[in-house]
């Protein structure tokens, strides 16, 4: 297991890290350098054992790592205890197809639960961005086979006017396309991978990221006025997809779409937004 861990100076003009305060900021710093987190971003402990490590009391660790888990910056499965940093890999990406062999052994580190397979999906993901060495030295366990089924693909026009309940949209906080991806990977690992991000889902991304900042939900309140609140939202949604029968796949399909899948590009579309909002619980 590597012993050095890679910080982006960047990190400083991030917005997120930025709006952490400083017990936070610290904590953040020891989950990533931590001896135990592995080269896939996500390691076994508990919040007693890390409180006591940096000698704090459990419950000023929980309000620093509650500040890191609301901004997307890790997640956590308090049963399993497993702790995981979304985006560790775009920043400590794997030097050689020699260490993608290795990934097998970190693997087994991490408990069975929901948290470990968005893992695995978004190491699987990352990988297969990169060339055919690297994809080739993937580990069997993070190979999960998906049918080679036609998908249909709902063609949606761009629509020239504003939706029922919209306000401006000038001043419009500039849309976190990758950060909306990566959320998508997180929440609905079981769906296809986003590989490519071409014109078309950039577009398509950017529409429904002007529709969570423009819109207004049913009592008349707006979805979200920040770029964090966007975000948010798009996760929420994203979560809730997995709560609708027809986008997971569960139960019979109407003849002549036995072999239709959901995918990022649906869940972007009109209908899948009408899917998701109206036909699952939840706040709109």
């Amino acid at each position: 297991m590597s012993r050095y861990r890679k910080i982006d100076q960047r990190i400083w003009n991030d917005e997120k890290f930025r709006s952490l305060d400083d017990s936070a900021k610290l904590l953040f710093f020891c989950l990533l350098t931590h001896p135990s987190m592995t080269m896939l971003g996500g390691m076994r402990s508990t919040v007693a054992g890390l409180a006591e490590e940096l000698g704090w009391s459990v419950e000023a660790f929980r309000e620093a790592f509650q500040q890191v888990l609301q901004k997307g910056m890790a997640e956590h499965d308090q049963k399993a205890h497993l702790i995981a940093l979304p985006n560790f890999l775009v920043y400590n990406r794997p030097e050689s197809p020699n260490v993608v062999k290795s990934w097998g052994s970190a693997l087994d580190l991490l408990p069975e639960c929901a948290l470990k397979t968005r893992v695995v999906a978004r190491c699987k993901a990352f990988v297969e961005g990169l060339t055919e060495g690297f994809v080739e030295a993937l580990p069997d366990a993070f190979r999960q086979p998906m049918p080679n089924q036609e998908q249909e693909q709902e063609q949606e026009q761009e629509q020239k006017k504003e939706p029922t309940g919209s306000v401006g949209k000038t001043d419009l906080p500039a849309c976190r396309t990758q950060d909306v991806v990566d959320a998508y990977h997180a929440a609905l690992p079981e769906l296809p991978g986003v590989k490519l991000m071409n014109d078309g889902r950039r577009k398509a991304t950017g529409k429904l990221w002007r529709w969570v900042l423009t819109s207004t939900k049913t009592d008349g309140t707006r979805r979200a006025e920040t770029a964090e609140q966007a975000l948010a939202w798009i996760k929420a949604y994203f979560e809730r997809a997995r709560e609708n029968d027809f986008i997971m796949g569960r139960g019979a399909k109407a003849p002549g779409h036995e072999g239709w899948r959901c995918d990022f590009d649906f869940l972007l579309t009109d209908k899948g937004k009408k899917h998701v909002i109206e036909k699952t619980g939840g706040a709109s």
